[in-house]
């Protein structure tokens, strides 16, 4: 769920609508967004800048044997949609991702990608790729903080492979593309 200007916008699985609240009563509003294609949201985000959601999509083809994701960016005020960040629009897309934003900066983190994302709102492009620590395996979220470092909740610590922590990376290594 996100919140922009006392409307908390929520996504469930395997549905294709987005449900809107009133955040001051937490009663659902006659509206609701529906996006065709959207199969199985996993995150939103909103970046109040351009007043525009950011969903996370998980989906699969008929027979359950591939699976992709996509961002799709949607119109807080006239509810028009477009599939924004695919596969096909860019050369490396994690499955089963998970958003955060920051300053027209969003941030792509997957549960089975040892890097974060990071692409410009603006235009799309890919800003910077961020290289976890070996020790990470499973990348549950992450966050760009204030001070441009990272924040990431994961499995995996040089003491276990199974211990779950949370992270800040002061120091990251960054590369231009994958």
């Amino acid at each position: 769920m996100t919140v922009l200007d006392n409307i908390m916008y929520v996504v469930c699985a395997w549905s294709s609508t987005i449900r809107l609240y009133n955040t001051d009563t937490c009663s659902p509003l006659d509206a609701v967004i529906h996006v065709e294609g959207l199969i199985d949201p996993r995150d939103i985000v909103v970046c109040r800048d351009d007043r525009q959601l950011y969903v996370a999509d998980w989906g699969y083809d008929t027979d359950w044997s591939y699976g992709w994701s996509c961002i799709w960016r949607v119109s807080c005020d006239d509810h028009s949609y477009v599939e924004w960040l695919t596969e096909s629009t860019t050369d490396e897309f994690p499955a089963d991702t998970a958003i955060s934003l920051t300053s027209r900066r969003l941030l792509v983190t997957s549960l089975f990608s040892r890097h974060l994302l990071q692409y410009s709102t603006t235009d799309r492009q890919l800003l910077r790729v961020v290289q976890l620590p070996q020790n990470v395996s499973w990348v549950l979220h992450g966050v760009e903080t204030t001070r441009g470092t990272f924040v990431v909740g994961h499995h995996g610590t040089s003491q276990d492979h199974w211990q779950s922590a949370v992270s800040e990376l002061l120091t990251v290594i960054i590369a231009s593309k994958l």
